[in-house]
């Protein structure tokens, strides 16, 4: 890793990005999902859903959901019928998602607290791994890609739903000027947290474009790669094998 890291705009040290990420992730939990429906007018929703598509989860299969604290991605891919274990570094976030799960009376959901970039499972455990909206928060994501590829089976499958670029034109400038301007704005009068949300929105902008992201996946071992981009780019789910 380079001395220094991006957390949003600023250059930080690796320590300070994971403890500041920690810091935002605690302090928008109980208002993570409100947030998500004003800022995308809900269609976060329809992104999850063609997510969880892509992934085919069934009976019988071991899936690791890795910060999916919120419970949004394991919820869906249980009621298909596969085991998942959903894996957050914040616990703030795994406290909501098992409330959630509480009220909704869904069983057999393993929850545990887990940094992306060093995994505690044995190699070779799991059929599927997904991270939505997840791995651009990762200080290390080389070192997550890598520990990805090692907790899969061989014949395993990665999927990651995230922001990208748009590649609309015209488009991308008025995502900014919203996404910049408005955002915060939304965080702070839904969730009394404007500078958290600064944070998520900076991030995007940091985050590699799709061929990048889609060669790193490849880098850390998967094979058959693919990128399926939605709103041009705005969010695309990447995919890739372990074999």
């Amino acid at each position: 890793m380079n001395d220094t890291v991006s957390f949003g705009y600023q250059q930080v040290d690796p320590a300070e990005k994971t403890r500041r990420v920690g810091g935002v992730f605690s302090n928008v939990a109980r208002r993570y999902d409100v947030m998500n429906d004003a800022m995308s007018g809900g269609m976060h929703r329809l992104w999850k859903n063609r997510f969880v598509r892509r992934v085919k989860p069934r009976a019988g299969e071991d899936i690791l959901d890795m910060a999916g604290g919120t419970g949004d991605i394991a919820f869906r891919m249980a009621d298909l019928g596969a085991s998942v274990t959903v894996a957050d570094i914040n616990p703030d976030m795994l406290a909501v998602g098992m409330e959630r799960a509480a009220d909704r009376a869904q069983t057999g959901l393993v929850w545990t607290e887990q940094n992306a970039e060093t995994l505690s499972f044995d190699a070779a455990m799991f059929d599927a791994y997904t991270i939505a909206f997840g791995i651009r928060n990762v200080t290390d994501i080389p070192a997550a890609l890598a520990e990805a590829h090692r907790v899969l089976r061989y014949g395993g499958r990665f999927f990651c739903l995230e922001f990208s670029t748009t590649l609309w034109p015209g488009f991308g400038e008025i995502y900014d000027a919203y996404s910049h301007k408005l955002v915060p704005q939304l965080g702070k009068w839904i969730a009394d947290d404007e500078d958290s949300y600064r944070y998520l929105v900076e991030s995007i902008r940091r985050f590699p474009d799709m061929a990048r992201f889609e060669a790193m996946i490849a880098e850390a071992g998967f094979v058959r790669t693919k990128v399926e981009p939605m709103l041009g780019g705005l969010v695309a789910i990447h995919s890739g094998w372990k074999v």
